[in-house]
């Protein structure tokens, strides 16, 4: 068969963009849910059928060749106009149908989730959501490959090529142990974080570095809050280390009901005049041709967020 008659499939042409942006063809199967065998035969096929070689194998690395890195763009454009055309047709009978996928980091999901699948279910029911829980560096590497539609996270990301859509601020609390003396206040300061044993969340984690920033707007020495051992990768696992006397946390306000009806947990609350807060919004490619969908999830999401606050206000 002649290059100039040879059609890739959107298969092949998956294979290829996969491993290009791994460079690891087990790390590619896996994303794909393929065998490496069948990776390695796509692979094949597509160079064989385009007359060149896209990817170079050796027993250490993956290398994408020259003619592979110049082609890769429209590789990926291709896939990405074949998977606009599916969710548009999707949506062909209005905004918000058919099958959704959304990334939403830990900080969000487990407090969110109810109000807004409620929601989501009574205004748009012909929605078909489907929740991927993540990181926000996990969510960014899936937003881009084409794994997820939209994410959910703490802003900004700093992400080029990626559209942000702010939704709504959300302040922070403090949890501490019963007794301490921060405890059932509601006017407290920057500096006084200064008296507590900040228990952090892992690396990876945004709520982690957001309260290392405002430790450090409060000119506070963060070196040995970070270099702490001890560190979990959840924000329940910390709420109960506080509960255990280990130490005190900040954590979102939608999260305080939740993870603060622990025994031997109480909250503070920081002063109105203070700054204690994240920018949370809506994410996903530039290139999408469903940027008006996400602004009514935009607004489906800002939603479910004032009535989860406002339910357990």
């Amino acid at each position: 068969m002649s290059t100039k008659e040879y059609r890739p499939t959107l298969a092949q042409i998956r294979t290829f963009v996969t491993i290009a942006e791994h460079r690891h063809f087990g790390t590619a199967a896996n994303q794909l849910q393929i065998s490496q065998p069948s990776l390695s035969q796509a692979l094949v096929a597509l160079e064989t059928g385009l007359g060149i070689q896209l990817i170079e194998r050796s027993t250490r690395k993956v290398i994408v060749t020259p003619i592979g890195q110049r082609l890769l763009p429209y590789a990926q454009a291709t896939l990405e106009a074949a998977d606009s055309f599916v969710q548009h047709s999707r949506g062909a009978h209005g905004v918000l149908t058919g099958q959704l996928t959304l990334g939403v980091i830990p900080t969000i999901a487990p407090y969110l989730l109810p109000e807004l699948l409620r929601v989501a279910q009574e205004r748009y029911p012909a929605l078909e959501p489907k929740i991927v829980e993540e990181t926000t560096p996990a969510l960014m590497e899936q937003l881009r490959s084409g794994q997820l539609d939209a994410a959910l996270i703490a802003f900004p990301t700093g992400t080029t090529g990626l559209t942000e859509l702010p939704l709504y601020t959300e302040d922070f609390a403090i949890a501490v142990p019963d007794g301490h003396v921060l405890a059932g206040r509601d006017d407290v300061t920057l500096s006084e974080l200064d008296k507590l044993d900040m228990l952090l969340m892992d690396d990876g984690h945004c709520l982690r570095d957001q309260i290392m920033d405002l430790c450090r707007t409060a000119h506070l020495d963060v070196a040995g809050m970070a270099d702490s051992v001890t560190r979990a990768s959840s924000l329940t696992t910390i709420i109960q280390l506080v509960s255990a006397g280990y130490g005190a946390t900040l954590l979102p306000v939608s999260a305080v009901p939740v993870e603060c009806a622990r025994p031997n947990v109480s909250v503070a609350r920081f002063a109105p005049s203070v700054t204690a807060s994240r920018n949370v919004g809506l994410v996903h490619r530039s290139s999408s041709t469903r940027a008006d969908e996400f602004v009514a999830l935009g607004e489906l999401i800002t939603d479910a967020f004032e009535g989860t606050v406002d339910k357990r206000a």
